[in-house]
């Protein structure tokens, strides 16, 4: 075989040579990342699974009994505007409602705490406001032997001017869906942080006082509080169950006397 037919099968052999090692690469590149393609998938599809479920637990999670709405601002205005009750504008007419005693202070007890960031200068509210605040925290108290703990009680037209430029979610200053905090008749209630067993607890006491039309509270979702306006005529229906309960009360030791006798 002469010279230049030996190279020429020499380089053929080689261009053989090279194509499988070629092809044989492309075909290791290919199964690489095809195995790495699903399993950033299987990866993807894991972690949109892991995050699909968190959202979905996060809507499952609020489900409020009173959702906030336009409708229950205007109830709540229309309360104020019922029982014709000023919204504070400043710390002034602040001061000489507390000096009159038509604000009145919500004392920490046993029974109610404060957030620490409330001031205490706003720590007060409506007498019947009060009332409301007492009688929820004793029976709750009772159920669980722990304390409500109030957010926020009266605000003045300035402190809900600043409060608006850094919390969206807050109500105005003025206007018919204005803040019912200005007229010192609500309070918020710290949710965050309850079971279910005790949010479902408040939930069935305020149920049928809102059917009464004696509170409008709402479950705010972004602050987690219970906002609670009461009614001015809060205090005529407490009263009137104190004394039926007392009626009651007196009338029991009568039966027991009359079935006594019955028995001699």
């Amino acid at each position: 075989m002469c010279a230049c037919h030996r190279r020429l099968r020499f380089r053929n052999k080689g261009y053989f040579v090279n194509n499988k090692l070629v092809r044989a690469l492309w075909l290791i590149l290919f199964t690489v990342s095809s195995c790495g393609l699903s399993s950033g998938l299987e990866h993807n599809g894991l972690l949109g699974s892991r995050v699909s479920s968190k959202r979905f637990h996060r809507r499952s999670r609020w489900n409020p009994m009173f959702r906030p709405s336009r409708e229950s601002l205007l109830r709540q205005n229309a309360e104020i505007d019922r029982a014709e009750l000023p919204r504070i504008q400043d710390d002034d007419e602040l001061e000489a409602l507390k000096a009159s005693q038509v604000l009145v202070p919500i004392v920490a007890s046993e029974h109610v705490r404060f957030d620490p960031r409330l001031d205490p200068d706003r720590r007060y509210c409506r007498p019947w406001t009060r009332d409301f605040v007492e009688d929820l925290a004793d029976s709750f108290y009772k159920e669980f032997h722990n304390s409500i703990q109030i957010n926020s009680a009266v605000r003045t037209v300035q402190v809900q001017k600043k409060l608006r430029r850094h919390n969206r979610n807050a109500a105005p200053e003025k206007g018919e869906i204005a803040s019912s905090h200005l007229a010192g008749i609500t309070v918020d209630i710290q949710r965050r942080g309850l079971s279910r067993e005790q949010i479902k607890f408040v939930q069935q006491f305020m149920l049928p006082l809102k059917n009464m039309g004696l509170i409008e509270p709402e479950e705010e979702r972004h602050q987690w509080v219970f906002h609670v306006m009461v009614s001015g005529r809060y205090t005529e229906w407490r009263e009137a169950e104190a004394g039926v309960m007392a009626i009651q009360q007196d009338a029991t030791p009568t039966l027991a006397t009359n079935e006594v006798l019955s028995a001699q």
